[in-house]
């Protein structure tokens, strides 16, 4: 497999840094507000990675870190006279409830920066002591010019970041680009002890401390859309690298965004599309096969027009499916039989290819061709096949056809939210064993219940 790493320019063999296993980072959503389709991309790119990484047998442990601390929380939690974690809470509990309808699974690990603030400030502490950081009236500044490969990843001199870039402006900085590492209180914010006083962490630091503390000082890979290249990840490179004199990530990873009109798509601009919306008007796989059909570095004009296309498209393939469960017989299909294992060769290839989900996608569109002409012949053994390898391999690595594309399935929520509630009564009780009876009897139905430290949520699998 090759990949095309942000940091050299370059597609690059994959080898992870132990064999057969990948350690993956995906930068998460800063919890103030309803997640849009803009975040959907890289939620649907980075799932489907994974589950082919897991296609290809790799034992993949994935982080997905939320931003519980930042000024947006903040200023909403002032808005609604709370404090800034019942904000975060009840965002990410909206988070869950779109990425269960989305058919996104959640990953291994899914800290919040406020249960690491302690390992913060011992971070910053160690980068004070190595020189690569300064206090200044209470807050703490990353030293940019004590890193001399920062600007090695976005590929930009400082000058040319300087003048590229909004810089917070600070009379406390030495340098223009120096970064806050650590905020000194203020009024109406959430605070704690440090050794230069109360504060609260910077951004970037966070995501250096959770996916060190999860996975290792190198990560295989770390994740997220191009607008957090610079300055985010270039600072998470830079403090990293600078406190662990390691290489922080073998392979930075990028898709491109969503626009509109020419901008991203983004909260802050005010031209979203509310992704719990774009769900109920183009159902879970209109979505997925929208975006998997573009490649992910490969910049998206949304579209209403062509979502309605992709919602259509996924309505055909699920029928045909239905067809064929409806009318042929199961019977065990041949592992090694040779055509299926060219079809599998051919998807492999693909998304071998700096993992090109567009030539995956139309692979699965010919198969769906092919399967309703077997079907009209009545040439059941050839629509086995067919089926075999769409539906139980090549849809669930896309993350295909599992939450359900049928805007109805959305009815059953309340119900299915009373069972979870009752199932984690059980699991406080230590009722483990009834507790594991509810999860494999809905799994049977075909709900997959999958257990968070955040709490349990649910998507639809494969029909059964």
């Amino acid at each position: 497999m090759v990949l095309k790493n942000t940091l050299t320019g370059q597609l690059e063999k994959f080898e992870p840094l132990e064999p057969n296993v990948v350690r993956m980072y995906v930068c998460g959503p800063t919890v103030y507000g309803l997640i849009h389709v803009g975040n959907a991309r890289p939620m649907i790119v980075f799932d489907a990675l994974r589950r082919y990484f897991e296609y290809r047998n790799y034992r993949v442990i994935m982080v997905q870190n939320f931003t519980d601390i930042d000024d947006k929380i903040i200023n909403r939690a002032n808005e609604w006279g709370v404090d800034f974690k019942d904000v975060a809470e009840t965002f990410i509990q909206e988070y869950w409830r779109d990425a269960s309808a989305l058919g996104i699974r959640a990953a291994n690990f899914t800290p919040k920066t406020s249960d690491f603030v302690p390992d913060i400030i011992n971070a910053i502490e160690r980068l004070i002591r190595k020189g690569h950081a300064y206090v200044a009236d209470g807050d703490v500044y990353f030293d940019v010019k004590s890193f001399p490969k920062y600007g090695e990843l976005s590929h930009r001199s400082l000058d040319e970041m300087i003048a590229g870039a909004r810089v917070e402006v600070s009379e406390k900085k030495r340098f223009a680009l120096d970064f806050a590492l650590w905020k000194a209180a203020k009024p109406k914010e959430p605070a704690w002890d440090s050794p230069w006083g109360k504060g609260r962490p910077g951004w970037h630091i966070e995501c250096t401390i959770m996916s060190t503390k999860l996975l290792g000082s190198t990560l295989d890979i770390h994740a997220g859309g191009e607008d957090l290249i610079f300055p985010h990840h270039e600072n998470e490179k830079a403090q990293s690298e600078a406190l662990t004199g390691k290489p922080f990530v073998r392979y930075w990873l990028h898709n491109a965004l969503v626009r509109v009109s020419g901008d991203k798509m983004s909260k802050s601009l005010g031209n979203i599309f509310v992704l719990r919306e774009a769900l109920k008007k183009f159902g879970a796989d209109g979505l997925k096969i929208y975006f998997l059909s573009k490649h992910y570095r490969s910049p998206i004009d949304f579209s209403v027009e062509s979502l309605e296309a992709s919602a259509k498209a996924a309505k055909r393939i699920l029928e045909s499916f239905k067809r064929f469960e409806s009318n042929f017989a199961f019977v065990p299909v041949p592992k090694n039989e040779p055509w299926m294992n060219e079809q599998r060769q051919k998807f492999i290839q693909a998304l071998d290819n700096d993992f090109n989900t567009p030539e995956a996608i139309a692979q699965i569109f010919e198969l769906v061709g092919l399967l309703n002409r077997y079907m009209d012949e009545g040439n059941e053994e050839d629509a086995l096949r067919a089926y075999h390898l769409l539906r139980r391999e090549f849809c669930p690595v896309m993350g295909l056809f599992e939450a359900g594309t049928r805007s109805e399935e959305t009815d059953v929520d309340p119900f299915l939210r009373l069972i979870l509630d009752v199932r984690r009564e059980l699991r406080e009780r230590k009722l483990y064993d009834l507790s594991d009876s509810i999860r494999d009897r809905l799994k049977a139905l075909g709900v997959e219940v999958h257990d968070t430290r955040e709490g349990s949520t649910y998507s639809f699998s494969k029909e059964v």
